[in-house]
């Protein structure tokens, strides 16, 4: 057996998301936001089911966190619900809401675990969504008044603050395809969304560093993937290139390059028109660490029906699933190396390139208990080993990732997926919500005791 170790402070930690954990959806003078409004609308989400309640952790959240030390993290990434801080996403705040957020950031420091506190993963104010949402650019100012307030609020104990949580999704499954809220299928929403929440970014950025009471390290968090063309094919080809333009290029060369590479798509630079503002991109290009969310490859072939991208991701024969994409732990190692070579090997010495995390990974297994009490998924910890695996290789190689977030510590609710798909170190009974670490979470513990993966 050999003993794969990590730098000595490499950051071991977990990540959540407020509307996939807190419940609580209308209590304590909360508004709603785009996913209550979503998920009660029949037929938008698998079982329909919703977030109403999910796993409780807005009154759980003291044992959630004594879980956590217990199994040794020291650090936690998780997300605010911003109509919990505004009901109405501007004006007002909620000092309830403010609260329980005081509360669970004591708590974890009083734990020895770090905060990493996410601003947006995606449960806008339904206030807001009704004078335009995204695609209005009035929403930067309205993200950049809720990025001053938590600043001034908790920038005294928060040092790492994330922006937004995977924007591709927020523009193309929210409106484009129109399978998360608002549910819109309009490419040209989809290009305006795209754009604001870069520009949101920008100025968040510079809301949270003026407003803090201490030095802190403002990032974002991006679903880039590493695209593969189905066949040889030069339309195959195009559509991979395509894919890794508008996945991935369009989000990393705004924030580390200040230059939009959407102008490059004909149709794509038509829609975009006046929404690029002048001193737009030098806006958005601030950032102090950058967090890749890995789950997969992304494999693509081209496809003249679709709007705006003409391509369409296929499943290659042969290949390991679980219940939502194909496994593929190599593609990790490809991503990182790739994004440090494209930007970061070459950053020059003023500019240099940010810190780089892992922030998302992980695989939904249908576990249960077995008779004895013990959850026996071993499937997901060949999966993390596997991908753990590659991220070590992708340091040896050089790339300088400073750390990893497994997703998640919780079986909580997935999106459209409901709660058929447990990502959890941690099972979850949706019933009488009891907690039962699986054998992962303490193969995962022990990965992050002894900082080494064997």
């Amino acid at each position: 057996m050999t003993r794969f170790t990590f730098p000595k402070d490499f950051t071991w930690g977990s990540a959540s998301s407020s509307y996939q954990i807190e419940g609580a959806w209308n209590a304590d003078g909360k508004g709603p936001s785009i996913w209550d409004t979503f998920t009660h609308q029949p037929g938008r989400i698998r079982n329909e089911e919703n977030g109403d309640i999910s796993i409780d952790h807005y009154h759980l959240w003291k044992q959630d966190i004594h879980l956590m030390a217990d199994l040794g993290f020291k650090t936690y990434r998780f997300s605010t619900s911003w109509p919990r801080i505004f009901p109405e996403g501007t004006g007002k705040t909620n000092p309830k809401g403010v609260a329980f957020y005081d509360r669970l950031i004591d708590e974890l420091l009083k734990r020895k675990i770090e905060p990493w506190l996410c601003l947006y993963h995606w449960d806008l104010p339904q206030a807001l969504q009704d004078k335009g949402g995204w695609p209005s650019r009035s929403i930067t100012g309205w993200f950049s008044e809720y990025a001053a307030f938590m600043a001034q609020k908790f920038g005294d104990r928060v040092k790492y603050w994330i922006t937004h949580n995977e924007p591709a999704v927020t523009a193309a499954v929210g409106y484009l395809l129109g399978e998360h809220p608002p549910g819109i299928k309009d490419p040209l929403s989809a290009i305006k969304t795209l754009h604001h929440l870069l520009l949101s970014h920008g100025m968040a950025y510079q809301a949270i560093h003026s407003n803090s009471k201490k030095p802190v390290k403002v990032g974002i968090v991006l679903n880039v993937s590493p695209a593969y063309p189905a066949t040889d094919s030069k339309k195959d080809l195009e559509a991979a290139s395509r894919f890794d333009l508008l996945n991935n290029r369009s989000f990393l060369e705004p924030l580390l390059l200040g230059q939009s590479p959407v102008t490059e798509i004909k149709l794509v630079k038509t829609l975009l028109g006046s929404t690029l503002q002048p001193g737009d991109l030098d806006q958005i290009n601030h950032l102090d660490f950058l967090g890749v969310n890995y789950y997969s490859r992304t494999v693509v072939k081209h496809d003249f029906k679709t709007p705006v991208l003409e391509l369409a991701q296929v499943h290659p024969p042969g290949s390991e699933y679980s219940g939502m994409w194909e496994i593929f732990p190599e593609g990790l190692f490809e991503l990182l190396t790739s994004i440090w070579k494209r930007y970061g090997a070459s950053a020059p010495n003023d500019h240099p390139f940010p810190e780089l995390y892992l922030t998302e990974n992980g695989i939904p297994v249908p576990d249960g208990l077995d008779f004895d009490g013990r959850i026996r998924d071993e499937r997901r910890i060949r999966y993390l080993h596997d991908h753990i695996f590659q991220l070590q290789r992708a340091i040896q190689a050089g790339v300088p990732v400073k750390g990893y977030f497994v997703w998640t510590l919780l079986d909580n609710f997935e999106w459209a997926y409901g709660y058929e798909m447990r990502y959890g170190l941690v099972h979850v009974d949706f019933k009488t919500q009891k907690r039962t670490v699986k054998e992962s979470g303490y193969w995962f513990s022990r990965v992050m005791l002894n900082n080494a993966l064997d």
